[in-house]
């Protein structure tokens, strides 16, 4: 089909290469076989980029809403003013330059071939830390932090906060492959993460997740891996059900509103993911446009901002996730990670490991700390932040960078 990208189109490999193992934290060096892993590159043929173009010009708009603001969803004038941009001013190539400055690889796990960038520290003691993004997140949220976590020193850090990053595209989404049966759930991306930190060669490291993310870097520590240290979360999992009724402090009372209205007004993308991801994947596969506001959305509904998404995160931003997705052509294989992890509530129980959580103040809900007590009962690091939202990393990166210093400086030789 016109416009659709193969993995053999986007691909760059060059010959396999040999990752040693670090000295990490006084252990002694290991290195650890396995499948190849193959040097990757963003190189998207002009004729998909020529395809988008054509597709943008040819929009069939509906009427404009009949309520004011993003009540019914986004505004019609917000909406073609982003896509004008995006026809007219905005730039795929110098994402690609933007991404491609980062050391991309491809590796197979489990069946399926694993896009991740891994970018080593220069400092001998870094810790490796495994970054994992959400929906309708993607890597590119934690582009901004890679340089502050991996060169402390060049960014108002210390040399013993440096960590070596691994950011993997979880399956479905962005240069990962996607599945082809069910079954990609949370544990098994879990376990996947844990194969790629050890083929690596890491022995010893610490794991981040915000969203789904979180649900996988929770399970993560359900599963007790070998040589997994602490993670920390920004979305903590420790929701309880039934919600408390009687009793409640104003934290709880907040938090009890704000699921509420997320139930009520703010879960219809999840309804339709969590249980027909195939047919909502029809239209967004189908149309840029159509793409665009299903995650314009949210980055407004989400994020930190004064009324507008542009006010958290810039347009140029916000295109590169939203491309990201309209390139590769994942939005159904993604939306399908909803109805893989469907029966996951928000508390998978009590989780005894060091964790780190920090709460942003725009987060879709602020758990408070009485909540999280009862499931994580071994607490290293709490934060409560007066800035940012669901996609922290991605709209403060700053805040986020001293949070993952902050919050595992304690463990790193423990």
């Amino acid at each position: 089909m016109s416009g659709s990208i193969s993995r053999r189109d986007v691909i760059q490999a060059g010959a396999a290469v040999t990752i040693t193992a670090a000295m990490v934290s006084g252990l002694a060096e290991r290195a650890v076989a396995g499948p190849a892993i193959i040097p990757f590159s963003v190189s998207v043929p002009e004729t998909a980029l020529r395809d988008l173009m054509r597709r943008l010009a040819a929009v069939r708009w509906p009427e404009a809403e009949t309520e004011k603001g993003w009540s019914q969803g986004v505004p019609l004038h917000q909406l073609q003013r982003l896509v004008d941009y995006w026809r007219t001013s905005y730039d795929w190539r110098r994402f690609e330059s933007q991404i491609n400055a980062f050391s991309q690889f491809r590796t197979e796990i489990d069946g399926l071939s694993i896009h991740f960038l891994h970018v080593r520290s220069r400092h001998e003691n870094a810790l490796p830390i495994v970054l994992t993004h959400g929906w309708p997140g993607s890597v590119i949220e934690f582009l901004k932090v890679i340089g502050p976590l991996t060169d402390p020193t060049a960014h108002d850090g210390r040399a013993e906060d440096a960590f070596h990053v691994i950011v993997p595209s979880m399956p479905g989404y962005g240069f990962s492959d996607k599945p082809s049966a069910p079954g990609w759930n949370i544990e098994r991306i879990a376990r996947a993460w844990t194969e790629l930190v050890y083929r690596l060669g890491y022995v010893r490291w610490v794991a981040q997740g915000g969203d789904l993310g979180a649900f996988v870097t929770n399970t993560l520590a359900l599963q007790k891996p070998s040589g997994l240290i602490a993670i920390h979360l920004n979305l903590a999992l420790a929701i309880p059900s039934p919600l408390p009724t009687e009793g409640a402090t104003l934290a709880e009372r907040e938090a009890i509103t704000a699921m509420a209205r997320h139930g009520t007004d703010g879960s219809g993308y999840f309804q339709e993911q969590a249980t027909r991801p195939q047919t909502i994947g029809y239209s967004l596969a189908d149309s840029p446009v159509g793409l665009a506001a299903w995650i314009y959305e949210k980055f407004q509904a989400w994020t930190d901002n004064t009324g507008a998404p542009e006010s958290a995160l810039t347009r140029d931003e916000m295109l590169n996730d939203i491309t990201l997705y309209w390139l590769t052509n994942t939005a159904a294989s993604a939306a399908r990670l909803y109805r893989e992890n469907n029966g996951h509530g928000p508390n998978q129980g009590v989780v005894a490991f060091p964790v780190g959580i920090s709460i942003f103040p725009r987060e879709i809900v602020r758990v408070p700390r009485s909540w999280a007590d009862k499931v994580y009962p071994n607490i290293i690091h709490w934060n409560e932040l007066n800035k940012g939202g669901h996609f922290a990393a991605f709209e403060q990166p700053a805040i986020f960078t001293q949070e993952l210093r902050d919050c595992f400086r304690g463990v790193r030789r423990t």
